[in-house]
């Protein structure tokens, strides 16, 4: 085994993880004048964030977007290079595919949540439009330390409006339940107006109106030309060059503390040395790192479930397709469809039609919590369903140029009720080991711009500053879902 020598006194840092969340913090720590070390266990960087092709056009084969009306992902783009790709998406508007056909999604609501029941005309039967009209009139109802918003929302609202608009929204963003995942921590907007207002409607409003009060513009979303799987691409690129080391390939086995204070870390024959340590991996691999040093936090993130999805890219010639408006469509479980969602990626993003105008390029994706059965399936089954499925939806039947399966095992994160203090909970026990941080999206949420702001206090902390990490864990960052896909 091989004995990394560093030099003592100059602040190394090693990063165990090479996702975005783990890159970020890279970065942040070269800001402070640290040194380096990233530890990747797998071939490549950027986890979930995945470049690929598809007929010779290059799409995002993971996440696609970023939340715009946070600032961390889109200002760490620009610090790295990125500025004159970020573009929005070329159409915000998206379809439910539900009760049988294609609906505009509605507008007026908080993640599927109404302020009005004609928000939701269109998508509810007049029997839940009915049901939504009754939460003026229904008693109060406590949202106590935190409560499952399907379970909330049912109750205000009736199950339609969740059945119908919430799953499928929410769904998009965790593959959850609606009915298991934490208001609190997913949708902390909501949870804070709810516990100051009788009527969730009326909460839904007050929203609303701040929202408009504060004069949001531009861009909810946003994008990267090539694909948002650029992003950690650049940030690995500016880490190197500023005297970041980056080793992929290189899975850590042991984590311990040290002589003088000092942290050990093995990753295959190498053992190297460092001031401080970023666990930067999801839960199950920071349990079994953290298992020796901080055994409280391990058995903590042990609890974390993770659910696991495929995306299905098709490549078509345009002039086999015919596609509606915008940019693609959810699906409500309840309507019993297997693809839970379609992007049109062509249509979403400039760039990809741009790429080459006589394709279209456009995806499913397929699995939430708990629905492991049809990912069980072989990949030319997974592409079958999805044509069978966007057949029925928009009546494309023309065979595709070319189909790409990508599979993201135990890929995001749940967030079901008393995430938060779960997330409390660990934080504690790190903070109580000096030189020790953690990071990602199992924390304060699962979008692109939380898994920074997470990187960023992480880096914080190992300097003496929770402020970072206590605004993170009362206030998680919502993420939004962007219209379609995944």
């Amino acid at each position: 085994m091989r004995e990394v020598q560093t030099r003592t006194g100059t602040g190394r840092v090693v990063v165990i993880g090479g996702g975005i969340a783990g890159l970020a913090a890279a970065h942040r720590l070269l800001d402070r004048g640290r040194q380096v070390t990233v530890l990747e266990a797998s071939d490549r960087v950027g986890g979930k964030l995945l470049p690929g092709e598809i007929a010779g056009v290059r799409v995002d084969l993971g996440a696609e977007s970023m939340l715009a009306r946070r600032p961390e992902a889109i200002a760490l783009a620009r610090e790295v290079g990125l500025d004159e790709r970020l573009q929005p998406p070329a159409t915000a508007t998206a379809s439910i595919w539900t009760r049988g056909a294609l609906r505009p999604m509605p507008k007026g609501h908080v993640m599927g949540v109404p302020g009005t029941a004609a928000a939701l005309s269109g998508v509810l039967s007049d029997e839940g439009l009915a049901r939504i009209e009754r939460d003026a009139d229904l008693p109060r109802t406590e949202v106590g330390d935190d409560v499952a918003v399907g379970e909330y929302v049912a109750a205000r609202l009736g199950r339609e409006v969740v059945d119908r608009l919430v799953e499928p929204l929410l769904g998009g963003v965790y593959a959850g339940d609606a009915y298991r995942i934490s208001m609190r921590s997913a949708v902390p907007q909501l949870y804070q107006a709810a516990r100051t207002h009788d009527s969730l409607t009326e909460a839904v409003r007050e929203i609303q109106a701040k929202a408009a009060a504060n004069q949001q513009t531009g861009p909810v979303f946003m994008g990267i030309e090539g694909g948002v799987g650029q992003l950690p691409l650049a940030v690995a690129e500016s880490v190197r060059a500023r005297g970041g080391e980056i080793l992929t390939g290189a899975p850590v086995t042991e984590l311990s503390r040290a002589e003088a204070a000092r942290w050990r870390v093995v990753a295959g024959d190498r053992v190297l040395h460092a001031d401080a340590v970023v666990v930067a991996v999801p839960a199950p691999a920071a349990a079994a790192l953290l298992r020796a040093e901080a055994p409280e936090a391990a058995t903590e993130l042990d609890g974390i479930e993770y659910a696991s999805m495929a995306l299905v890219t098709l490549a078509h010639r345009r002039a086999d397709t015919d596609l509606p408006a915008g940019s693609g469509f959810l699906v409500p479980p309840v309507d019993g469809r297997t693809i839970k969602a379609s992007t049109f990626a062509s249509q979403k993003w400039g760039w990809i039609a741009d790429e080459d105008p006589d394709v279209v390029v456009l995806r499913t994706s397929l699995g939430r919590y708990g629905e492991t059965k049809i990912l069980e399936r072989d990949d030319a089954h997974l592409v079958d369903v999805s044509r069978q499925d966007l057949r029925a939806a928009t009546g494309l039947d023309a065979t595709p140029l070319e189909t790409r399966v990508t599979r993201w095992t135990g890929g995001l994160p749940q967030y079901p009720v008393g995430h938060h203090a779960r997330v409390s909970r660990i934080r504690e026990h790190v903070a109580a080991v000096p030189g020790l941080a953690v990071c990602g999206a199992q924390y304060d949420g699962v979008g692109i711009p939380a898994c920074i702001a997470s990187a960023y206090a992480a880096v914080d902390q190992l300097e003496g500053d929770l402020r970072g990490v206590r605004e993170l864990t009362a206030n998680p960052v919502q993420s939004l879902h962007g219209g379609a896909g995944e």
